[in-house]
């Protein structure tokens, strides 16, 4: 049994002239087409999400909505108050993102590993150890 799938969008557009417009004498100038038809078609059977989101920013593209626009509305997708916090840490864990109720706690581990660089940089009694010290040490271990 085999399964085959296909996704497909069909966006169109049509423009009214305006009696007010005189561009042409037909109401449309030259940068503006009367009708648009657009049809997206992909197969869909072993399709992903990320192929999926690609395929729809590709409509939108052509709706004319711009890279920045797209990419706003996937981050909101993924990151919208209606999603479980839980799994938007698992994605901006996967991106190397930092949640904004996360930043307290990152800047504290920061300060922190400040600290312990400080404290193994100068040395016990507070001397700055001469450059290579820390490395070799590592070496002997």
């Amino acid at each position: 049994m085999t399964y085959k799938a296909t996704l497909k969008v069909k966006f169109d557009t049509e423009w009214t002239s305006t009696s007010y417009s005189f561009d042409n004498f037909s109401g449309f100038g030259d940068m503006m087409l009367p009708e648009e038809h657009y049809t997206f078609q992909i197969p869909a059977e072993d399709l992903n999400t990320l192929q999926l989101f690609r395929f729809f920013a590709t409509v939108a593209r052509a709706m004319g909505h711009d890279d920045i626009n797209i990419m706003k509305g996937a981050c909101g997708v993924a990151f919208g108050e209606d999603r479980s916090v839980e799994n938007m840490r698992k994605v901006a864990d996967e991106f190397e993102l930092t949640l904004g109720e996360d930043l307290r706690k990152k800047f504290e581990d920061m300060q922190q590993a400040e600290e312990e660089w400080s404290r193994i940089k100068y040395g016990p009694v507070g001397t700055v150890l001469p450059d290579g010290v820390l490395e070799e040490e590592q070496c002997e271990e």
